[in-house]
């Protein structure tokens, strides 16, 4: 009787810790948190006011997940972190940042609705946003914007940025400080090229 018990027992006992596991664990939500202290390129004019629209890219980057590619095995995979994700999407958290950077800089930020005549409008493209490892123990936060800019419907210039911050730990919130990083870089280079180009409101 008393090993009919045991076994009893230790069934139970399995089957606790099966449910205990299979016990969905909440997110951990990562944003690209504050603002850095812009370190970029000089900005050799003030910029005008300027018409931001949403950023678009590849229907991966509508979602929350957190991607990450494991280059040095299969950079043709991308994989997302179990139980990380991102507060919002990578398309609306760049949007988010590049309108905060370019209000720094004390430019005047429109958004799509806020359109008006004759003012310049920068359109961004994402055509990456990945924590991207060359090894076990070395990854970077990758990111790569096109930008166009134009005004009215003629196209002034088009330029792509493109930029790589080492992560400092190769889990998902080294991934999402690395990122940040980056994106806050892009985002000053572009303030940087818009400068340059001495666009005025007419």
């Amino acid at each position: 009787m008393n090993l009919i018990r045991l076994l009893a027992a230790l069934a139970a006992a399995a089957v606790l810790a099966g449910c205990a596991s299979s016990e969905k664990k909440s997110d951990t939500l990562f944003d690209l948190g504050p603002s850095a202290p812009r370190a970029g390129a000089r900005i050799d004019a003030p910029l005008p006011a300027v018409v931001v629209t949403d950023a678009t890219g590849s229907p991966a980057l509508e979602s929350e997940r957190m991607v990450y590619r494991l280059n040095y095995a299969d950079p043709l995979q991308a994989r997302a972190y179990a139980n990380s994700r991102w507060i919002a999407n990578p398309l609306e958290l760049v949007t988010q940042r590049l309108k905060s950077r370019l209000a720094q800089t004390g430019a005047k930020v429109l958004g799509s609705s806020d359109a008006a005549t004759n003012v310049p409008i920068l359109r961004v493209q994402v055509d990456d946003f990945v924590h991207a490892f060359s090894s076990a123990s070395q990854s970077q936060g990758i990111v790569v914007v096109r930008a166009s800019l134009l005004n009215g419907h003629a196209l002034v210039d088009q330029k792509t940025f493109s930029r790589a911050s080492p992560a400092p730990s190769a889990d998902a919130s080294g991934g999402a400080r690395a990122l940040a990083a980056s994106v806050d870089a892009v985002a000053d280079d572009i303030a940087a090229w818009l400068s340059s180009q001495h666009l005025a409101t007419r």
